[in-house]
């Protein structure tokens, strides 16, 4: 081995430094806060805390032919104990993100700081960034203009938590009394919101079976929270509409006092979601030849409708004359207008002429004017993935990525947050604004590589 290479192993919370007599190299590692040698093993012990392996490399640089990583801490993947300068791994995770592992390279950590959302893990001590093929695509090109060697893979599906609890499997199934089911239909909750509820309401009752619910308190709604966290290892939207669901009881239908229950998650990274651009939704549009289907991804992309709006959507909510669609007890029993675009009034009074829909503006098999049929929403499902499968496109499109692209779209063409906020329905601007602070974050990091052509 080279007199003057340089070992560095991670182990936890340590790094362990070995290194020829030097009394530069010493007095360096001797001014890193804690550093201490190690006469039983005859290294150099540095804690691991932020920025200490960053000195290391800057000062040793080229001297250092390897760091291995202890498999224990995550710091590497399994197929990967060890990484050389040169290489770079990169791991695309289950939740949307990629991770960076590599070496201390401050041209790749530049580009890398500008994406939106990337995120320095200080514990594992590797780059996370939202994964996107634009993203990939740019990471892959630096490190090809430094002659770094990737290695590309994909992190195996986690474990799921524990099954939720089945009604036909469980002794003495608790059903959600009929109390609650009376206050949702007289405060007039939508369909979807009962059919959410009540199901939860009753995960929570069933997970004290030897308690009555009169009994059930405070300390048992935090501790179900905890178990959905814990063992179940539900989504945080999941957790708050069970927490949601459990408050209407207490609130509603006895009449409490509103009450916030809060159980700490861990920190999650935030992923973007897909949105298409302008010639991604004219690709999806012009592939489809139905008129009828045409018809209806184009209102919901033109107007950022909910699938669940459209399908809902009476021949009267379109109003011409103010070039409107009114959308009524939509969700939250929230009622709105939103813009009816010119080219889609054009094209709905073709699809109308044609199909000559009897109360619902876009209307199912065997629909009748004494029973008119509402079209369903796994068919407005299918037309999308028919017409991605036509276009190529490689994205996770969605229906709802026809809504988040509407309001992408007119953000970037200088729209005003708020009016936004009322076209999309969101009372809250706690709920709007998030969506656009990654719009945002995008918009800049573009512009950025643009202009200095990175």
């Amino acid at each position: 081995m080279n007199y003057s290479a340089i070992e560095i192993r991670v182990l936890g919370r340590k790094i362990l430094l070995k290194m020829p007599k030097n009394d530069g190299d010493i007095h360096f590692v001797k001014g890193i806060t804690y550093a201490r040698w190690n006469q039983n093993q005859f290294v150099w012990e540095v804690p691991h805390y932020p920025g200490n392996l960053e000195k290391l490399f800057a000062y040793f640089g080229d001297r250092i032919p390897l760091i291995e990583r202890d498999e224990a801490i995550g710091t590497t993947h399994a197929a990967k104990p060890k990484l050389t300068k040169n290489e770079v791994l990169m791991i695309q995770t289950q939740n949307k993100r990629l991770k960076l592992l590599f070496g201390f390279i401050p041209e790749l950590i530049k580009p890398i700081k500008t994406i939106p959302y990337a995120s320095w893990d200080t514990k594992n001590k590797w780059w996370t960034i939202p994964f996107s093929e634009q993203f990939l695509g740019e990471i892959n090109q630096v490190s090809a203009k430094l002659n770094l060697k990737i290695t590309f893979e994909i992190e195996p599906p986690k474990k799921q938590g524990v099954d939720k609890l089945n009604p036909n499997d469980t002794p003495f199934y608790k059903s959600c009394p009929s109390s609650y089911t009376n206050k949702l239909t007289e405060l007039r909750y939508s369909e979807n919101t009962v059919k959410s509820y009540v199901p939860l309401f009753e995960e929570f009752i069933n997970h004290f079976p030897t308690e009555d619910l009169d009994s059930l308190n405070d300390k048992q709604v935090v501790e179900f929270s905890r178990f959905l966290v814990t063992d179940r290892k539900v989504s945080a939207s999941y957790q708050n509409q069970a927490i949601n669901a459990i408050k209407f009881y207490y609130e509603k239908v006895l009449g409490g006092n509103r009450k916030l229950y809060f159980v700490e998650r861990p920190r999650q990274e935030q992923a973007l979601p897909t949105v298409c651009s302008v010639e991604e939704i004219q690709q999806i549009l012009s592939s489809i030849k139905n008129t009828k289907h045409k018809a209806i991804l184009s209102t919901i992309y033109s107007a950022g409708l909910r699938i669940s709006e459209l399908v809902n959507l009476p021949i009267k909510a379109i109003d011409s004359d103010r070039m409107q669609i009114y959308i009524e007890n939509s969700k939250g029993n929230k009622d709105r207008y939103t813009i009816l675009s010119k080219k889609v009034l054009a094209l709905l009074r073709v699809y109308f002429k044609r199909e000559k829909p009897h109360y619902w503006l876009f209307e199912g098999m065997g629909s009748t004017k004494e029973r008119p049929v509402q079209y369903s929403t796994r068919s407005i499902q299918n037309i999308l993935k028919a017409a991605l499968r036509e276009t190529g496109i490689k994205k996770h499109v969605t229906v709802h990525t026809l809504r988040h692209s509407f309001a992408t779209h007119l953000l970037e063409n200088g729209t005003d947050l708020r009016y936004i906020q009322s076209l999309l329905g969101h009372s809250n601007s706690k709920t709007t604004v998030p969506i656009f602070l990654w719009i945002r974050q995008v918009l800049w990091y573009n512009f950025f590589h643009n202009f200095y052509d990175l």
